[in-house]
């Protein structure tokens, strides 16, 4: 696995403490590119110091209840598996933010929380070390399936895509960058990041889209009536 500059191929690479941001609804998957615009200052000094060491920042959300609810507080409980990316690209904005870009490189179970420092939120956490590995099980994907599910959910909710791109992109950045952009909610995103494959992976969002456009069209023919 690469992220940026630098190579991540075993544990060894991969830090036990790190500085968690807690961000509700938000899915950073192994290869995948996040964007965030960063304001509040105890995520500015959480910024300052992984920049100043080695630039790892993981992404995991508040825990939620059954109806997707986040608990609330300043400071929730968080879900048991986030995902540890790379800030790959660092800019200032002259009003006080900083625009930053994330490479993800894996997966992690959350084992504890540490003391909270300069108010932001750190933790022990166990990588998961098939992340990291070039075999992601791609060959097993049901692509025609997952370009259907695709497809049905672009025609329903009138939208285009470039399917050229579409067409030249691996089982593994579609499967992965779908996930990512897919509009569903906390619970969605957790179940497909905590999928244990990539095959997975892939079935989830295509069940996942599947129910949406089923509800979807209920919801319809009931205004309809």
């Amino acid at each position: 696995m690469q992220a940026g500059n630098v190579h991540y191929r075993t544990e060894k690479d991969i830090p036990a403490n790190v500085a968690l941001f807690p961000l509700s609804g938000a899915l950073l998957l192994p290869c995948g590119q996040m964007p965030l615009n960063i304001f509040e200052p105890r995520y500015l000094a959480m910024i300052d110091d992984v920049i100043a060491a080695k630039r790892l920042v993981a992404i995991i959300q508040p825990r939620f209840d059954l109806s997707g609810n986040v608990e609330s507080g300043d400071n929730p409980p968080l879900c048991s598996v986030g995902t540890l990316g790379r800030i790959t690209s660092l800019s200032e904005t002259g009003d006080g933010r900083y625009i930053i870009s994330l490479v993800g490189i894996c997966r992690f179970r959350l084992l504890e929380e540490l003391p909270i420092r300069k108010g932001y939120r750190q933790g022990r956490i166990a990588p998961f070390l098939n992340d990291l590995s070039a075999d992601n099980g791609e060959d097993s994907v049901n692509r025609e399936a997952l370009l259907e599910s695709f497809r049905a959910y672009l025609e329903a909710n009138q939208l285009e895509a470039d399917w050229e791109s579409v067409g030249q992109a691996s089982n593994a950045t579609l499967v992965n960058t779908m996930s990512m952009m897919a509009p569903y909610g906390p619970a969605e995103k957790q179940a497909l990041l905590e999928a244990p494959d990539l095959k997975t992976r892939a079935d989830t969002l295509i069940a996942i889209t599947e129910i949406a456009l089923a509800r979807d069209s209920d919801d319809y023919d009931t205004v309809l009536q």
